[in-house]
């Protein structure tokens, strides 16, 4: 299966991580959840893997753009309605790939999903 990178092409850290899939020749197919959205059992799967609150990003400019009463009492299913409403509440970048979920670009942790550099003779 191709992995698919999930995110928005004018991201810098979005930019950072398709740099480095193409620096690591790492094929891939892109999602730009900006314009095709996400759907709730892909943001539900996402959740149930790595937590709401480490799906949701609450440190942009669009959740602090949000009115007190949406941010108010944030359960996992406000969270999701208001990810779907607002894709650039997802943390981003998201990458998919069979049991691999990577959400937000580490180079570090993305290094274990690029494969070993064949050996040279």
């Amino acid at each position: 299966m191709t992995p698919t990178l999930y995110g928005i092409p004018n991201c810098s850290t979005v930019k950072k991580a398709r740099a480095w899939l193409a620096e690591h020749e790492l094929p891939y197919s892109f999602h730009d959840y900006k314009k095709a959205g996400v759907d709730a059992a892909t943001l539900k799967r996402w959740a149930n893997s790595v937590g709401m609150q480490n799906l949701i990003n609450t440190k942009g400019t669009t959740w602090r753009k949000l009115d007190e009463a949406q941010r108010a009492k944030l359960t996992d299913a406000k969270a999701l309605k208001l990810m779907q409403e607002y894709p650039s509440l997802i943390c981003r970048p998201v990458l998919e790939s069979n049991k691999l979920l990577l959400i937000g670009f580490d180079e570090q942790r993305w290094g274990r999903f690029a494969p070993a550099p064949a050996a040279t003779s």
